[in-house]
């Protein structure tokens, strides 16, 4: 089983997207999440900083500037997604990873309360 560190830089930036209002509330996250080619598109005209922000998760042990090294995104590389929040809940959740599911609750508790 692969180990994550929290990407406080994307804490960082899910915040700020919450704040400007650069989010979906209701969304088929299957649908909507971001997939490799919708990554290798974004990569296209943005640096594998801007794409990290985008993701939760850091594998440890994955070498940066690799896909491999980023985990549980949470938008779709322009807006967050509630939808996307909760998934990442679930999933490290279920997997243990607790500082990326705390963090992932934490910003989908502070989406709820600026949207109630």
């Amino acid at each position: 089983m692969a180990r994550y560190s929290l990407n406080k830089d994307a804490v960082r930036k899910a915040r700020q997207l919450i704040d400007a209002k650069q989010y979906v509330l209701n969304s088929d996250w299957g649908v909507v999440q971001p997939r490799a080619d919708d990554e290798n598109s974004y990569l296209e005209k943005h640096s594998w900083a801007e794409l990290s922000e985008w993701h939760l998760g850091l594998t440890e042990g994955a070498a940066d500037e690799t896909k491999a090294r980023y985990a549980f995104v949470y938008g779709d590389l322009r807006r967050l997604h509630r939808s996307g929040l909760i998934a990442v809940v679930y999933r490290a959740s279920s997997w243990k990873h607790k500082e990326v599911e705390l963090a992932a609750h934490d910003l989908l508790q502070y989406l709820d309360k600026v949207t109630a």
